[in-house]
């Protein structure tokens, strides 16, 4: 089955066309600035021949044109004509108390998407753009939405509700949902075949960690706990987000600052986390250069990101009873051999033996442990791969239906 994955963003549309059959992409790419000058689209052959389309892109539907036209192409295509693309998933942020799996995308479904678009107000209405765009081009295309909150709906309810009055929580559904869940449920399974073990019998910890970040306590396959929360500002500290704050300090900024709600909002999610300590950047890579060149705020900066994945790691060890892995993924995860160090560095008494020329060499793509051969907790790095996840459950609601 070749399976259009399609990541609708408020200014982007990130896509792959994937062979379920291979499970692999045939093409995959990224149209970026919507609504903006300079709008483009990066399209990626499977095999290496890059290619960038610019024009008007004034909103997701024409930004969907230039996808399929660029998958149909006769020089840089892919497929011969739209009746191969056999079905369509999309990525969908927060699908509430709603669903707990994936499904096929309905009339019904789509009124349902809507409510939920308090629970995710930067997320879910792009997200529901992209599928708008999508079906107006690929009327008569299965559909199905992939939600990032379904793989921590197994939490149980100590994990998940706040302490809050009862009734808030029944009126507005605030409690935690987790998000990267696709991710996390993707490096965990890898993991377990790595090592040739059940997944049904590991206790894992996955550290999803990029721009956005967040960590998750695994137990025989399923999510218990997850640093994200009601939003994905909460848990880890994060590229622009401030992760964990006590309310209390948001009041006091509230007031003192004379602030709106949506002010306060952007301050949180925009303009706080690494790039708010640092006042300089929220990429790692320059946070770690300046290091070098003896940046004292950035140090702080790189020192609280990599204490509080540290705090994480060994609270959600203590929440599983036990860890027999930790899996780093992740743009950060995947390249930050000092994050990772980091983070690692005096939980030693976990089990955890860190080998730091195989952390030092597992960069830019790569796979494989990074602790000693004896080491009783077994640590990868492992390439995560949401679009893959997304298109193998879409063919199986599809053959479900």
């Amino acid at each position: 089955m070749k399976v259009l994955v399609i990541n609708s963003g408020s200014s982007s549309v990130k896509y792959q066309l994937i062979d379920t059959k291979d499970q692999k992409y045939l093409a995959k790419g990224l149209v970026e600035r919507i609504g903006l000058k300079n709008s483009k689209l990066k399209h990626k052959h499977a095999n290496g021949k890059k290619h960038v389309f610019t024009g008007v892109i004034n909103d997701h539907q024409i930004a969907i044109e230039f996808v399929l036209a660029a998958l149909t192409n006769n020089k840089y295509g892919v497929i011969s004509t739209l009746k191969e693309i056999d079905a369509v998933g999309h990525r969908l942020v927060h699908g509430g108390e709603y669903f707990s799996s994936s499904v096929l995308i309905t009339q019904e479904i789509m009124k349902v998407l809507n409510e939920c678009i308090d629970l995710a107000p930067l997320h879910n209405p792009p997200n529901i753009k992209g599928v708008k765009a999508t079906r107006k081009h690929l009327e008569n295309v299965p559909m199905v939405g992939v939600f990032d909150t379904a793989f921590h709906s197994t939490m149980p309810d100590y994990a998940y509700t706040y302490g809050i009055p009862n009734e808030l929580y029944k009126k507005y559904a605030i409690r935690r949902y987790g998000f990267h869940g696709t991710s996390h449920y993707y490096v965990s399974r890898k993991f377990a075949e790595f090592i040739k073990k059940d997944i049904n019998k590991l206790k894992i910890i996955t550290c999803h960690l990029g721009n956005g970040a967040s960590i998750t306590a695994i137990k025989n396959g399923k999510s218990i706990d997850t640093s994200m929360g009601f939003t994905p500002l909460e848990g880890l500290l994060m590229g622009t987000r401030s992760g964990d704050i006590d309310a209390g300090a948001i009041i006091q900024i509230m007031a003192k600052e004379n602030m709106s709600r949506n002010e306060i909002n952007i301050l949180l999610n925009k303009h706080s986390g690494i790039a708010g300590i640092s006042e300089l950047s929220s990429d790692m890579r320059e946070i770690e250069e300046a290091i070098e060149n003896g940046n004292k705020k950035a140090e702080l900066a790189m020192n609280v990101y990599n204490y509080r994945l540290k705090k994480y790691i060994a609270s959600y060890a203590g929440a599983l009873g036990g860890v027999d892995g930790i899996v780093f993924t992740g743009g950060i995860g995947e390249n930050g051999p000092i994050t990772r160090a980091g983070a690692l560095n005096g939980l030693e008494f976990m089990g955890i033996k860190l080998d730091e020329n195989k952390n030092e060499d597992i960069i830019r793509g790569k796979s494989g442990l990074i602790t000693t051969d004896d080491s009783p907790v077994k640590v990868m790095v492992i390439p995560t791969n949401e679009e893959l996840v997304i298109a193998m459950d879409t063919e199986r609601i599809i053959k479900e239906s």
